[in-house]
């Protein structure tokens, strides 16, 4: 076995990063892309004594106690997604959109935000979306590119809004308080949603042929909705989750447990809970989770191994010189390198790979870590729409008319991007956005 360290930390990390880009580009799966890197790194320059280390690192990373709500937020959302409360809900906010001039959008904003609020994964919420809320606004009339812009837009909203998992990954990762996070993202996410609703709002305005208003022959057709049943269960999961989290009565992991039996007993008194129901729903729990397990197993493996190389003085280093020592510009250069990773690779991977070398540098600059994982939270919700690999339009393309291209759906995007860098920029310049709980 030859020895690597001889090369130096800094061809070290160039052949590292060739190795990565090389075998993604094979079609391998970031999880073992970066458990072979990491094992290969650790054989040729630490030598096979060094292997326990990587246990170590994957160990602790999966057997952390918080961990344990991830899979209870992403069953809350599995179950929501085969239930009815989401289009119930959708119905009897309709009087949103009956009255007011691109109303329809905004209903689909609005019941975005409560979606997000419940559950805190975006797949499903894209896709409810674009069954529920796309099909309509088309019907209606609506100009192609503002109803396909707020489905897809809306739906992402779950990234930022608690009890947002990437907030959840981000704390584990960075070791902070993930109810901090939540307090944290509380007013950007909702500074964000405003935005959305204000964009288009004022859009309608100005060129009402955008979003005719629907006509009493629609309204009748509509079927009566029971208000009762449609909002009283998902405000009763909202207020049960973030409640217990703010008040401080329980943690996030003990929350999480409660918006599962919530959304089931909800689930049960609507009489919709079945077996099939709940098979479904803890096969796609599992795989979600399994994706995020091994994406978190090979990251932390290949970030332990980088740092005992010497790696974060290394970036460190790197990034200070090319700013200059500034601690902005330092900012800066890590929201573009957090923009460009996210074009290509998975948020999960991207929190794992990066957060462990920034924060520490984050924090010797004097920022706020809590604060820093708004601003991280904030730069996915920018990834999740970009292209070329955005993957909230393809969750949308899935179940959107076929007539519908990914070309346009990126093209419809493009506003909505603009307002979550505008947000982004807001939370940088005023971190008093983000930290107004303190």
């Amino acid at each position: 076995m030859f020895d690597l360290s001889s090369i130096g930390i800094a061809w070290g990390s160039v052949l590292m990063l060739v190795m990565m880009i090389g075998l993604l580009l094979t079609g391998m799966q970031l999880a073992f892309v970066t458990g072979f890197v990491a094992i290969f790194f650790t054989l040729c320059w630490f030598g096979p004594d060094a292997l326990p280390l990587i246990a170590s690192r994957t160990y602790s990373f999966a057997s952390g106690y918080v961990f344990l709500a991830v899979p209870m937020f992403v069953l809350m959302a599995a179950l929501l997604d085969r239930s009815g409360i989401a289009r119930d809900l959708f119905d009897a906010m309709k009087s949103v959109g009956r009255k007011v001039r691109g109303g329809v959008a905004v209903q689909t904003l609005l019941v975005a935000v409560l979606l997000a609020s419940m559950s805190g994964v975006i797949g499903g919420e894209t896709v409810l979306l674009g069954i529920l809320a796309l099909p309509q606004m088309l019907r209606l009339g609506y100009d192609r590119k503002l109803a396909i812009g707020t489905t897809c837009a809306g739906g992402a909203l779950g990234t930022m809004l608690p009890p947002s998992i990437v907030l959840i990954i981000y704390g584990m990762t960075a070791s902070v308080s993930i109810g901090d996070l939540f307090k944290a993202s509380f007013l950007p996410a909702f500074i964000l949603a405003a935005c959305y609703i204000g964009y288009v709002l004022i859009r309608c305005k100005l060129n009402p042929s955008l979003a005719p208003i629907p006509s009493d022959i629609d309204e009748d057709d509509e079927p009566n909705v029971n208000y009762f049943k449609a909002l009283f269960f998902p405000l009763l999961s909202v207020a049960t989750v973030l409640g217990s989290i703010y008040t401080g009565v329980a943690s996030v992991t003990e929350a999480s447990a409660l918006g599962v039996v919530g959304i089931m007993i909800s689930a049960v008194i609507r009489g919709e809970m079945n077996f099939t129901m709940l098979k479904e729903s803890a096969i796609a729990t599992m795989r979600t989770c399994g994706m995020i397990m091994w994406i978190g197993i090979g990251a932390s493996a290949l970030v332990g191994i980088y740092n005992l190389m010497g790696g974060i003085d290394f970036v460190e280093e790197v990034i200070l010189g090319l700013s200059g020592g500034s601690a902005l510009g330092t900012l800066l250069i890590m929201m573009v390198i957090l923009l460009v990773l996210g074009m290509f690779l998975d948020w999960v991977g991207v929190a794992l790979l990066t957060m462990p070398i920034f924060v520490p540098i984050i924090t010797s600059l004097g920022y706020d870590p809590v604060w820093f994982g708004v601003v991280f939270c904030l730069n996915m919700q920018v990834s999740f729409l970009s292209p070329p690999f955005g993957p909230a339009a393809f969750y949308l393309k899935s179940v959107a008319p076929k007539e519908i291209t990914l070309g346009e759906i990126f093209e419809s995007l493009l506003p909505f991007i603009g307002l979550q860098v505008l947000v982004l920029s807001l939370v940088i310049m005023f971190p008093e956005l983000a930290m107004w709980w303190q």
